[in-house]
């Protein structure tokens, strides 16, 4: 089953997923239809389009003829039987099953035995869709990112009752329109809004525990590769809406204690503080996400023994910021490769990346008061300046408590205490979105190349989780798992059978 270029296609909804949708079409050469159950909806849509269109055009980005060509594809039609001819339809409405069912099934009567039926829905089931067509085979999930024309990422849904021809043609098409999709199978939140929950829910526990503010939480999310902190980014999408997703995949999973909403969210949401469209969320607006104090740091007092702990590459990032901040007083650092952590000790005093434990448990274990743990660090060096997470234990000295963030700072970071929970920021929210990802393969929702498309196409995240995982380990992600379900309890970090099933450590990995 192929679908030409010259094959027309029918889009239902003329908002702003449906005209995206109308205008990649029209781009890529086919007869759009557009339809909207809202008089007038259709043809303000389709001007719009057309100053859109004028507009790439006037800028450089698209030829004057090809503009033109492209808005003369896109017809708005009065009723759906007009647009019977479309070898595919596909709708973009209002998220309710039974208008979407309603749809399809009115589709269904007026279109060809062999035409495709694509539903851009981004949270209900395509299974539940199809039920009820009599042919549900040729229906499946053609789910878009916003904006449409911008966002490469397009996740193919099957139901159980699809076709993979359909879905296939449905692959290829989305290819053929400059997109990058990715197969899925339905179940709640696909690969994106499934995958995706960790990023929010890690964050929102640890304001729910007053462990740090906003501000540092986005900081250290940020420094670790994303283009906005988690605390912005549900200010965008407004709280209403990232709480109706979260609650809507809970339900949908069972109310599998993973997913549970955030009770500081749902407060948020009944106090009006839905982010940017409110005016308050996390932030003010228009001002947005204050700076960051800057802490200045003296440099760490003169030491009689400093030693880097640990093998990997961060392990040799840190000898050579060690070396250069001891290199003034004419001497470096020792390495001891086979301490089983990374980190540093300083006259007996330690520095230690997180395992996922606190720093009150890393002291006990290792039997030094003195202790400080630190996040993980995903840029293969770092830069100076690189905000990081750190907790000191609660048993280390005033002066251990001033020399562990001045070590920080002269190894190149920006030192930002938090309080002593496990995996602090970055490397539970890490664990989190590579454990969530491995369910998903294990459920044969998508696979790993598939979910690492998915979460940088789709919501731009520097790394797919399996690009994580490949980079720390199986072992290290289960051990910070491990540590935060001793700590809370409960089903929320257990560890996915997928992880387990792939216990290895490649060379160079950080312990």
């Amino acid at each position: 089953m192929n679908l030409s270029s010259h094959d027309p296609v029918l889009v239902i909804g003329a908002g702003i997923m449906g005209a995206g949708i109308a205008q990649v079409a029209a781009q890529s050469g086919h007869p759009v239809f557009l339809f909207d159950v809202r008089e007038g909806a259709a043809a303000q849509a389709r001007a719009t389009l057309a100053r859109t269109l004028d507009g790439l055009a006037a800028k450089g980005k698209l030829a004057p003829e090809a503009a033109q060509a492209a808005i003369g594809r896109i017809a708005e039609v009065a009723s759906l039987a007009e647009a019977a001819s479309a070898r595919i339809a596909v709708e973009a409405i209002v998220e309710n099953l039974e208008a979407k069912r309603a749809l399809f099934r009115e589709l269904e009567g007026l279109m060809a035995d062999d035409a495709i039926l694509a539903t851009n829905t981004s949270s209900i089931s395509v299974t539940a869709i199809a039920n009820g067509l009599k042919r549900p085979g040729r229906l499946v999930g053609m789910h878009f990112f916003n904006p449409v024309p911008l966002m490469k990422l397009v996740e193919v849904v099957s139901g159980l009752q699809s076709d993979p021809a359909v879905a296939g043609a449905v692959f290829d098409l989305a290819r053929a329109w400059g997109k990058v999709p990715v197969h899925a199978k339905s179940t709640p939140g696909f690969i994106v809004n499934r995958i995706a929950r960790p990023y929010y829910a890690e964050t929102l526990a640890l304001l729910q525990e007053q462990a740090a503010t906003p501000e540092v939480l986005d900081a250290c999310l940020k420094a670790a590769g994303f283009r906005m902190g988690p605390c912005e980014l549900m200010d965008l999408i407004g709280h209403d809406t990232n709480f109706a997703v979260t609650q809507s995949v809970y339900e949908a999973n069972f109310f599998d204690k993973r997913y549970v909403p955030s009770g500081v969210q749902r407060e948020m949401v009944s106090g009006g503080l839905l982010g940017r469209k409110a005016g308050r969320g996390f932030y003010r607006y228009p001002e947005g996400v204050p700076a960051l104090p800057v802490a200045v740091h003296d440099a760490p007092t003169t030491a009689g023994e400093v030693t880097v702990h640990g093998e990997g590459p961060l392990a040799d990032a840190l000898e050579a910021a060690a070396a250069q901040a001891l290199a003034p007083q004419g001497w470096g650092p020792a390495r001891e490769r086979a301490s089983g952590w990374t980190g540093l000790t300083v006259d007996g005093a330690a520095l230690a990346l997180t395992d996922g434990r606190t720093a009150a448990e890393r002291a006990a274990a290792l039997g030094r008061p003195d202790l400080a743990v630190f996040d993980l660090v995903l840029a293969p060096a770092p830069h100076r300046g690189l905000a990081l997470a750190f907790a000191l234990a609660p048993q280390a000295s005033a002066g251990w408590a001033a020399q562990a963030p001045a070590w920080l700072a002269a190894l190149g970071f920006a030192p930002l205490p938090v309080a002593d929970a496990p995996g602090l920021v970055v490397a539970r929210t890490i664990a989190m979105l590579v454990n969530e990802a491995a369910d998903a393969v294990l459920q044969g929702v998508c696979t790993p190349e598939g979910a690492d498309a998915a979460m940088k196409l789709g919501v731009n995240y520097p790394a797919g989780p399996f690009e994580w995982l490949a980079g720390w380990s199986p072992g290290g992600v289960i051990a910070v798992l491990e540590a935060l379900d001793a700590t809370y309890r409960g089903e929320r970090y257990r560890v996915s059978p997928w992880l387990r099933r792939h216990v290895w450590a490649p060379a160079g990995a950080p312990r």
